[in-house]
């Protein structure tokens, strides 16, 4: 005879638990392990329902046409998590790339009708740029969502020459702000090329100088803070991290330098630690990298601080030529000064095969500045 079931009690699930621990990029410093809450979750899903990109997706005479999204972007990273959260709330199909292959995704979109990819600016630059599109029926996709890094104007606008069909749509977050913060929707927000959009739902921002700590009006640039039910609840085991990054008012301090303009459009210009410091004057490395973009023999790019005994840092690059080209670091160089200020000029050049990106496509700038030190040649 079988023994009746001992009645247990159900398991309590407050808000206020962990629901997921994901781990930020360290491109600038240390991995961090980010807690992130129920109340994190349902406050960013809940922003889906108004924030409808893909939901009303239609084809060509104006049809019905369910979204798929195809994933290039890992699932342990924020973009890729909380992207793959909107697909399954807002049930989307959903097509996943078990390893990043520029012609399998082309294929991919062929094959299933793609109509949405989530990417890194990279991939947006790569799709301007190949030859490759061309062998391919993209006439499915409507739309990519950009994030992970700033997208430049120029390269936004070329990718619409490219592809009118294809919207660009950016966004901005955090994975301590367990996605998406800001984010274009309208179709006036996306011709606002160079911002990454509005405030989302439920969050507050500020920008901050730095320095004093002061709340700066629009159009000036300092750090953003952020405020809201999508912000982490710390970092793992590391108090004093945490506490660094928080303050007692529950501002989470981003590290990210920015502006708003006056009709609450935001305006990403590099992180605040990858400032290259040139005879006291800032420049960002990320400005650099989208003029570098714009030039046609060049594939990619990445700009690093060299160290220099006169003024401190150079401001240097490393370019992938585009195959078939032989540009030289002295037109790369002309180039960048015919549009700068003189200390933004770029005052050396590497070409590499390749420029080292995380998994989410930002630039891995610790790598090539250990690269740089370690080899007193400018041609590699």
């Amino acid at each position: 005879m079988l023994e009746p079931r001992a009645q247990t009690s159900a398991s309590v699930v407050n808000q206020s638990d962990t629901a997921a621990v994901l781990y930020s990029s360290g491109t600038t410093g240390k991995v961090k392990a980010v807690v992130l809450t129920h109340r994190n979750l349902i406050a960013v899903t809940a922003g889906f329902y108004h924030n409808k990109i893909t939901k009303d997706a239609k084809d060509v005479d104006g049809g019905d046409v369910h979204p798929v999204s195809l994933f290039t972007i890992p699932l342990f990273h924020v973009f890729g998590f909380f992207m793959m959260i909107r697909a399954l709330s807002m049930g989307e199909s959903l097509v996943l790339m078990e390893k990043f292959d520029f012609v399998k995704m082309l294929e991919a979109v062929e094959r299933y009708r793609v109509t949405y990819i989530p990417v890194a600016p990279p991939l947006i630059v790569a799709m301007t740029k190949s030859d490759l599109v061309d062998k391919y029926d993209l006439s499915s996709l409507q739309l990519l969502g950009s994030g992970g890094a700033p997208l430049g104007e120029d390269v936004a606008q070329r990718f619409k020459a490219k592809f009118p069909h294809v919207d660009v749509v950016q966004g901005y977050g955090l994975t301590e702000t367990a996605g998406g913060v800001t984010r274009t929707t309208e179709p006036e927000e996306i011709e606002k090329y160079g911002s990454v959009g509005r405030l989302a739902e439920n969050m507050e921002a500020k920008i901050v100088d730095p320095e004093s700590g002061e709340s700066l009006p629009p159009g000036q640039r300092g750090e953003l803070w952020l405020r809201g039910p999508a912000i982490m609840k710390g970092y793992a085991g590391d108090d004093a991290a945490t506490i660094a990054v928080m303050n007692s008012e529950g501002w989470l301090k981003t590290g990210d330098l920015c502006y708003f303009d006056r009709e609450g459009f935001l305006f990403i210009v590099d992180r605040l630690k990858e400032l290259i410091k040139y005879k006291g004057y800032q420049v960002p490395p990320a400005e650099l990298e989208h003029i570098l973009q714009t030039m046609p023999e060049i594939a990619d790019a990445a700009v690093i601080p060299y160290p220099d005994e006169e003024t401190g840092q150079v401001p240097m690059a490393y370019v992938v030529r585009k195959p078939g080209t032989t540009i030289s670091a002295t037109h790369i160089m002309d180039f960048i000064a015919s549009q700068v200020s003189p200390y933004k000029k770029i005052r050396r050049v590497a070409f590499v095969n390749s420029i080292p990106k995380s998994p989410a496509g930002k630039i891995l700038r610790r790598e090539l500045v250990q690269h740089a030190l370690s080899t007193s040649s400018s041609k590699l």
